[in-house]
């Protein structure tokens, strides 16, 4: 059990965790913010805190950037049933190609106007490795959805589960519903 001490309190991570657990459980199956605090002996206002700090924004306007992925076409298909606005999918050739086939300066354009077109999209989700994850997360100054393909440097074309993408895709989006309300919209 990992115990941390702040001041004069003995706090377990453990604890704090089964309990944040619980609280999104609970929430995940339909309990109010206030039959969770109510079952959970919380306050309300917890809960409610609670749920603003694990927030991903949701909204219409997705953006999906992958690489270096090997099914590529079939995850674009996927992307545009799904309604994703913007995707930017390259195999391990492509992106290469991508960055060798340019200047410096064409390079860095292309780049800084990719970066403000995806800035413009309520939710980025990023298919790539770990250590490019956490530079979208700096670039884009957002919340990002990673999927993590592996640790950094990856070599060779990575295959996608689409199915997995997709319930991904369909979790952020929720069609049908009033934003922030969980009602369906008319």
């Amino acid at each position: 059990m990992e115990l941390i001490r702040i001041g004069d309190k003995l706090l377990s991570r453990k604890k704090a965790i089964q309990v944040i657990d619980a609280i999104l459980d609970l929430r995940s199956q339909g309990y109010s913010q206030q039959e969770v605090a109510r079952r959970l002996n919380l306050d309300r206002p917890f809960v409610s805190h609670l749920e603003k700090v694990a927030e991903v924004r949701k909204g219409t306007r997705v953006a999906v950037i992958g690489f270096p992925v090997s099914n590529k076409e079939e995850l674009a298909v996927m992307l545009e049933q799904e309604g994703v606005d913007y995707w930017l999918l390259m195999n391990d050739e492509e992106r290469w190609a991508f960055a060798r086939n340019m200047n410096g300066l064409d390079f860095f354009n292309k780049l800084m106007e990719m970066v403000a077109l995806v800035r413009t999209h309520d939710v980025v989700v990023f298919i790539g490795s770990n250590y490019r994850i956490r530079l979208v997360e700096a670039l884009l100054d957002r919340e990002v959805v990673g999927v993590e393909l592996g640790e950094s440097p990856i070599k060779g074309d990575k295959y996608v589960d689409p199915e997995k993408l997709r319930e991904l895709i369909r979790s952020l989006i929720k069609p049908g519903e009033v934003e922030g309300t969980g009602e369906k919209g008319n």
